[in-house]
């Protein structure tokens, strides 16, 4: 049974039934999931039906796929999963894209609710939909098919409007079963009307805005996530040149403009947000990536102006002078029709600084990427994985990592926005396969993922799932034999590995050929070359074990800081 319209079964359809339908009436395309009790059916029947099911080896790659389609498309991306254990799993990735603000809609199958409440054991029993709702902007629990429609439109609503981010909602075994009549069935499925409404700022709040620009000396953008999810893409570029105002983009904003247009101030980081006198951000909050807007990295007299869609954010870490609420397009709108009489611009003072900077830093680490080493280490070898993806400019690139994160976002350049895709506002690990599939599928484009070697154990065992549906998905491990770097000594004198220390000389590439796809071993920045080049001329799944030397890293990357050690030694 395909669909409602052609259930044979006497008039009835069911629950099982019914939610694909309603899934697919919503624009639903793609489902990410793990199958098992109670959720196999409704994977075979969205299959059926028409809607493309890619099974994964574990639920949190599942829903970090779906978290990413989310940030792609603006519309929410699903993931189903199993009860208990299954739902724990995604639930990880569903918190991840609610702090990210990418809309993703978790679907969980559950044990039956007079079992649950009264703790009489059922299997893989847990109270799901209480427990997921600290970690989601919201959760909702279907009990009956007749409210399969509306469950899920309030699940899309809440995970579209104001904010974007994740929403749970339960379905009981019980339900899944339940049979109705079928025009009942048909006539009650319904698609919510503009579930993401404009949000426009007012006027007041924008000439506060444009006012505080115009009396800048040393303006600066900064560019965020949600710039970059708002797809405003020219209505951002026109109002950063109209303003001839330098920017910094955030990781996930790179490439909102070109990393080589000459505005972008990202080598000169240090410099802009130390001296810069009026800061406006675009999609980008005053968290731990930008130190909370606070201590010695910033100007202590440097005035904020904030473009986000969440009043509540404003005045999070520092006053906000001029806080504009809105979604970023209107805003933005709003202030290039506003800012002609208000004459912002930039001086040439303060431009020729920050280019002095970025000369200065750009020969330093042209030092460093020129530099050859054997083994290699994370400069040359990504100076090689630079120069090949200058002639790939429309690959996604996923990176993951510590210093593997850190010196590629520095290194190698964006060219166009929602390309770049990391582990965004929490900087955790595991994202790796789980957004690689995802932006594939989602695109039909190729992926470049660059993954540092533990990194890439949180996620590895999907590059089964991506051999499988023969997704153009290049993986390149950063293997130093380590977490940070392989060279760790157990303090204790011990025959065990230190707690930093990952299985020497590893090769990761045998990994992919156990499924049939392409593996390099690369130990020179030849044969890097030569790999990256014939992985994507080929588009074929394919893993490069790149070997770097095991004494290159720092621990913890650039957030050292955050890694407390002990004083007493």
């Amino acid at each position: 049974m395909d669909s409602i319209t052609d259930n044979h079964n006497a008039g009835l359809t069911d629950g099982m039934h019914l939610m694909v339908d309603a899934l697919k009436a919503n624009g639903v395309k793609t489902i990410y999931g793990v199958v098992g009790i109670p959720v196999t059916d409704l994977a075979r029947h969205a299959q059926a039906s028409g809607i493309r099911y890619i099974g994964f080896r574990h639920e949190q790659s599942a829903g970090h796929a779906a978290a990413i389609t989310g940030f792609l498309t603006k519309k929410p991306g699903v993931c189903l999963t199993v009860s208990a254990p299954g739902f724990l799993n995604g639930l990880v990735a569903l918190a991840e894209a609610t702090v990210n603000g990418f809309p993703m809609i978790q679907i969980s199958g559950s044990s039956n609710r007079n079992i649950i409440d009264l703790q009489q054991g059922d299997y893989e029993g847990l109270d799901q939909m209480n427990i997921a709702k600290p970690f989601c902007k919201a959760a909702y629990r279907i009990n009956r098919p007749e409210d399969i429609a509306i469950g899920l439109a309030r699940a899309i609503r809440a995970s579209l409007s104001g904010r974007p981010g994740g929403v749970y909602l339960d379905i009981t075994t019980e339900m899944l079963s339940m049979t109705m009549d079928m025009a009942e069935a048909q006539a009650s499925i319904f698609t919510p009307i503009d579930p993401s409404p404009v949000l426009s700022p007012s006027s007041t709040s924008v000439n506060r805005a444009l006012k505080l620009l115009s009396n800048a000396r040393k303006p600066l953008i900064i560019l965020g996530k949600g710039a970059a999810y708002a797809q405003a893409d020219e209505a951002i570029k026109e109002f950063i040149e109209k303003s001839g105002i330098p920017y910094l983009p955030m990781s996930m904003a790179k490439g909102l403009l070109p990393d080589d247009h000459p505005q972008c101030a990202a080598s000169a980081r240090s410099l802009v947000l130390s001296q810069a006198d009026v800061v406006m951000l675009i999609g980008a909050r005053l968290n731990w990536l930008l130190n909370h807007g606070k201590g010695k990295k910033w100007n202590p007299d440097a005035k904020f102006i904030q473009l986000d869609i969440c009043a509540e954010e404003m005045d999070s870490n520092r006053p906000i002078d001029a806080p504009v609420v809105g979604d970023i397009a209107s805003s933005i709108d709003k202030m290039i029709c506003k800012m002609e009489p208000f004459e912002i611009s930039c001086s040439q003072e303060w431009r020729r600084m920050i280019d002095e900077v970025k000369k200065v830093n750009a020969d330093k680490m042209r030092i460093k990427l020129n530099k050859p080493t054997s083994p290699m280490n994370y400069f040359n070898a990504l100076k090689v994985i630079s120069d090949v993806m200058s002639s790939h400019k429309d690959v996604y690139i996923v990176n993951e990592g510590a210093n593997t994160l850190d010196n590629t976002r520095n290194i190698i350049n964006m060219y166009h926005p929602r390309l770049r895709l990391d582990t965004g506002t929490w900087g955790v690990m595991g994202i790796g396969m789980g957004y690689s599939i995802g932006a594939a599928v989602t695109s039909g484009k190729q992926v470049l993922a660059i993954e540092g070697d533990s990194a890439f154990g949180f996620s590895g065992m999907d590059i089964e799932t991506i051999c499988r549906y023969k997704l153009p998905v290049t993986v390149i491990v950063f293997n130093n034999d380590g977490i940070y770097r392989g060279d760790g000594v157990n303090q204790g004198g011990g025959a065990d590995p230190s707690p930093t220390t990952l299985t020497p000389g590893a090769r990761y590439d045998r990994m992919i050929e156990a499924f049939g796809g392409v593996a390099f071993n690369a130990t020179k920045t030849v044969e890097l070359e030569e790999a990256l080049c014939a992985a994507l001329a080929s588009k074929r799944p394919t893993l490069i074990n790149c070997v770097i030397d095991p004494s290159v890293g720092l621990e913890s990357g650039h957030i050292g800081n955050l890694n407390p050690h002990s004083s007493i030694k």
